[in-house]
């Protein structure tokens, strides 16, 4: 069968959650950045965002990253991540997609035992370095965006848990990170349903609360997810991101991870060198480490590397049809969450 128009994507995932990767006949996204295109698709037109991340083509637990030809001249290859309430600036888990994707699918060369691979993305440039093995990805290590914290211990009134407290920080987005037993809850799969809702509750409650505004990047101005974190015995943080419109990520959450570092970095528990283990609610690990220091805004921030593994496990091809009756895509609260209404 010939499609006369058609999407191309390959299907990755990292540690469980999808980030497939859309590599061939996506229209020119208009912008001279990659920050300038990933607001078009915010405050423009977002048909290509709706229909790769919408039923019947997609569904609640993925993302699908847009691969664009970079905007600067010291990067590979750029990116935007696509998700089903928006486009973000950045992801961890996204970004080891993307990379495994371009090393295996030969879209940029693989040099073993290690190629380098720079990410023109909307937060800046990602640097990312390959473990490789005849013609595999074994691990990816990203050295993100400086990363810092916007409010440590900041009350927030709830009317189902009382004042809690929450740190905000930026790992690439916005990030309200919480302490699960605030909650009344654990972090674990029998929990996600539970887990899901409440961070979806707090979203919005924050964004009623707690105004933010990166001082360098236009249109980054909202806490893009809830992420609740926990204590493990052996040292490692438990972690479960929720994202819109009430789903928990798969993954540790690599921009999430970066976030909780520079929270532990501004409170004084983490130093250049530091490596920490962030597990997910099924059990995935990636390792956060602070690699440097700098200021954003005069705000002092930190450098982290987040290293994980993602694998490529298929490819598909979207059909574009003019007749085709769901071209925008349509999501429903039996398997989205009784919170759908947040994708209109």
């Amino acid at each position: 069968m010939r499609f006369e128009r058609s999407l191309d994507l390959l299907l990755v995932h990292c540690q469980g959650e999808l980030g497939h990767v859309l590599v061939g006949g996506a229209p020119e996204i208009p912008g001279a950045t990659m920050l300038d295109k990933m607001n078009h698709i915010n405050t423009v037109d977002d048909s290509l965002r709706r229909f790769v991340t919408f039923e019947p083509r997609a569904n609640v637990a993925m993302t699908v990253n847009l691969l664009v030809a970079p905007s600067r001249l010291d990067a590979d290859a750029g990116f935007i991540v696509l998700q089903a309430d928006r486009a973000h600036p950045m992801s961890g888990s996204n970004s080891i997609c993307v990379v495994t994707a371009l090393l295996e699918s030969g879209r940029v060369a693989m040099r073993e035992p290690e190629t380098l691979v720079r990410l023109d993305t909307p937060a800046g440039l990602i640097l990312a370095r390959a473990r490789c093995e005849e013609g595999r990805c074994l691990s990816v290590s990203l050295d993100n965006v400086p990363c810092f914290a916007e409010y440590l211990d900041q009350a927030v009134d709830t009317p189902h848990w009382g004042k809690i407290k929450v740190d905000v920080a930026f790992g690439g987005v916005y990030y309200a990170l919480v302490d699960v037993d605030q909650i009344g809850l654990s972090i674990g799969p029998s929990n996600s349903r539970a887990l899901a809702e409440a961070g979806i509750e707090l979203k919005r409650l924050l964004s009623e609360q707690i105004p933010v505004k990166h001082p360098t990047l236009p249109g980054v101005d909202e806490i893009a997810y809830v992420m609740f974190r926990d204590r493990e015995p052996d040292g490692a943080v438990r972690t479960c991101t929720v994202l819109p419109p009430g789903r928990v990520d798969r993954s540790p959450c690599g921009t999430g991870s970066s976030a909780n570092l520079a929270v532990l970095y501004a409170r004084g528990l983490v130093k250049v060198g530091d490596v920490r283990t962030s597990r997910s609610i099924i059990g995935g690990e990636f390792m956060a480490e602070a690699i440097g220091e700098t200021e954003v805004g005069g705000r002092k921030a930190v450098l982290p590397r987040i290293t994980g593994r993602g694998y490529v496990y298929g490819r598909s091809e979207l059909r574009i049809s003019d007749d085709d009756p769901f071209r925008v895509g349509f999501a429903l609260s039996d398997t989205w969450g009784p919170q759908v209404d947040l994708l209109k």
